[in-house]
Parts: structure tokens; C-alpha cells; sequence
């Protein structure tokens, strides 16, 4: 009998592999590559050498609307049936909706194999020339987000096009109540300060949500061949999309980073500063609102961050070791609301 894995059943995944997916031939392999809060990711191999990566959501999820695999599959399947748009993603293979198989729908795509730049030490020993072919490419391929008509390509109907700032304050602050473990007066005062203060939005693209380094895939020249996990894209506002991308940009002398450390602290990466004036260059927006953007972007990721405060002190931790972790979440969450005041203080 199949062994099992974290959230899939290996068995009736493999018979409706066999019966939809063309090359997949008994005994495939399956493995777990990716977890968390983000929709799982596995690693599937047919003897033959054929290999796809399957994508379901959380076994718990918390936003059922951050975990819709159909319509993630929306947006895996235009764009790869759209290459001329300019955003590579991998090939799209096959979808089930159906529920019953293993609790959730889920869905197979081509496996990207490449370089991912998780952190500094991904991108060890890449020349300076490497830096910048890889930093351009991520600036190019979000342009192309930016730029592109969804009518177009059949993604019209993904969400509202206009208010996204609006949108996105109210949801992360909806949230940040539903889950507060702590009174943060700076939430609310920041809330207020950035909803009497929104720029007019000047376009509206395709927002990838969670666009940097760690979601894309290079190959051997440093160039993205795939942009991975659309879980939260939507239509919106580009620049906002953009100013949250560029916080994971950090510079080596930076004592923090807006995520995990960033790739971008290997010494031969272009600084944000240049990174942002080449977005400019190439998009043609204005960025005249940037520190309203930054300001926004330290108060989301500080609603977000608070919730994992909530969910360990619940005890998703366990024991002194969910605690500790707990301490040093809600100490990044300050650390978070104080940069959101100082960057709200400029505008």
C-alpha cells in the first residue's frame, strides 16, 4: 500500500493521475516541498522521468478566499495560454474540483526546475553581472504584471479593479481584530491616517500579492522561466503591489529585513534604491506616493505578523518554545508599527 504524506492521499491522487494526466504511469513518487500558511506544494515523479508540482490548500486554512485553487488555476492557465504577456508560469496540466478525493480540490502543474532565491545563501558566488541579469528580470516580469489588460487574457472578472488600497486597509484590519491578542492603538491611528490619505490609483493591473525572489524560478542565465504561488493575486493597483515586493529588497548594511533575510543582501545585488528607480523607468508610473506605499506596507505586514502572535500564544507553538516564538513576534510587530509611523510621518 502507498505510504501516505501531510495532506494527500496518495492512492486516489495516483488513479486519477493515471486517468487524466498524460505520461503519469503507476508507482509515482509524491513529496512534500512546500508548507505553511501558503497552499502546499508537492513533488511529483512518474518512473519514466516525467515530474509535475501539485498544489492544495492549507490542511487548516485560515482565509478560504487566500486558498481557492480554482481560482489559482484561473490564473495559471490564462497566463500560460497567453506567453506573448510576458509573465512566465509553469505549464498548466490538469484540475480537480472535486472535493471527495482528498478534501479539498487541487491541481497539477509543469515542474519549474531552476534556481529559487530563498535567502543570502542561494545566491552565494553569483557574479554582480548575475545580480543585475536576475534583478532586471524580476523588475521586468512585474511590469509586465502591471501593464497587463486582464480582458485580454480572460482574467477580467478576477476581482474589482478599482479602491484596492481601500480594500486591502479594510480586509487587514477586519483581520487584525479577528485575531488581536494585544491592544495597538498605532493599528488604528495608522488605519485612519492612511484612509484619509490614499493616492489616486493611476492603473490597474495584475496584482501578484506576494512577488519577490522566493516565488520565482531562474534558469541557468538568471532569468525568471516561472512566477509561483498566485494564491493572492487579484486586480489592483500596481504601485502598491510593487512598494510591497520592494520592502523584501533589503540592502546589506540593513540591520532588518521586511520577511525572512533576503537574497538581496549579497553584496554584488543592485541597493533598493536603484531597484526602484529602474521600476520607474520601466513602467512609467509615478512613484511620487512611495513612503504612503512604505507606510502601508510596515502597517499590513504588522496586522499579518500579529495574527501569528495570536496563533502562538493559543499555544500553535507548544510549550516555552511557542512562547519564545510568540515574544518574538510581537516584538517584530512593534518594530513594524514604528517604521509604519516613521514612513506615515512624511507624507
Amino acid at each position: 500500500m502507498a505510504a501516505e504524506i501531510r495532506g494527500l492521499e496518495v492512492e486516489p491522487v495516483e488513479q486519477w493521475m493515471l486517468e487524466h494526466v498524460n505520461g503519469a504511469e503507476p508507482g509515482l513518487e509524491f513529496e512534500l516541498i512546500a508548507q505553511g500558511g501558503s497552499n502546499l506544494t508537492y513533488s511529483v515523479r512518474s518512473p519514466n522521468g516525467h515530474r509535475w508540482a501539485l498544489r492544495r490548500p492549507p490542511v487548516r486554512a485560515r482565509i478560504a478566499t487566500a486558498h481557492d485553487m480554482g481560482r489559482e488555476w484561473q490564473i495559471l492557465e490564462a497566463l500560460h495560454a497567453n506567453p506573448e504577456a510576458g509573465i512566465p508560469v509553469p505549464e498548466a496540466v490538469a484540475f480537480c474540483e472535486d472535493s471527495a478525493l482528498i478534501g479539498a480540490p487541487f491541481y497539477l502543474m509543469g515542474f519549474a526546475d531552476g534556481l529559487i532565491l530563498r535567502g543570502p545563501q542561494e545566491a552565494e558566488g553569483m557574479t554582480a553581472e548575475q545580480c543585475r541579469t536576475a534583478s532586471e528580470s524580476l523588475i521586468d516580469v512585474q511590469v509586465a504584471m502591471h501593464r497587463l489588460d486582464p480582458d485580454s487574457v480572460g482574467l477580467g472578472d478576477l476581482g474589482r479593479r478599482e479602491a484596492y488600497v481601500e480594500r486591502q486597509l479594510n480586509r487587514w484590519l477586519k483581520q487584525y481584530r479577528s485575531s488581536q491578542s494585544r491592544e495597538l492603538p498605532a493599528v488604528d491611528t495608522l488605519y485612519a491616517k492612511l484612509s484619509n490619505a490614499i493616492p489616486a490609483q493611476q492603473a490597474v493591473g495584475l496584482v501578484h500579492g506576494d512577488y519577490r525572489f522566493d516565488n520565482t524560478v531562474l534558469d541557468a542565465d538568471h532569468r525568471i522561466i516561472a512566477v509561483l504561488d498566485w494564491e493572492l493575486c487579484t486586480l489592483g493597483d500596481p504601485i502598491a503591489d510593487f512598494v510591497w515586493s520592494i520592502m523584501y529588497w533589503t540592502d546589506p548594511d540593513e540591520e532588518y529585513d521586511f520577511g525572512s533575510p533576503s537574497p538581496t543582501r549579497h553584496d554584488p545585488f543592485p541597493r533598493r534604491a536603484e531597484a526602484v528607480e529602474l521600476y520607474t523607468q520601466r513602467s512609467g508610473l509615478d512613484l511620487s506616493h512611495y513612503d504612503y506605499y512604505v507606510a502601508f506596507s510596515w502597517w499590513k505586514m504588522s496586522c499579518l505578523v500579529e495574527g501569528v502572535v495570536a496563533r502562538l500564544e493559543a499555544g500553535a507553538g507548544g510549550g516555552m518554545a511557542g512562547r519564545s516564538r510568540a515574544d518574538d513576534a510581537r516584538a517584530r510587530v512593534d518594530f513594524m508599527l514604528e517604521r509604519a509611523v516613521e514612513a506615515a510621518e512624511r507624507l
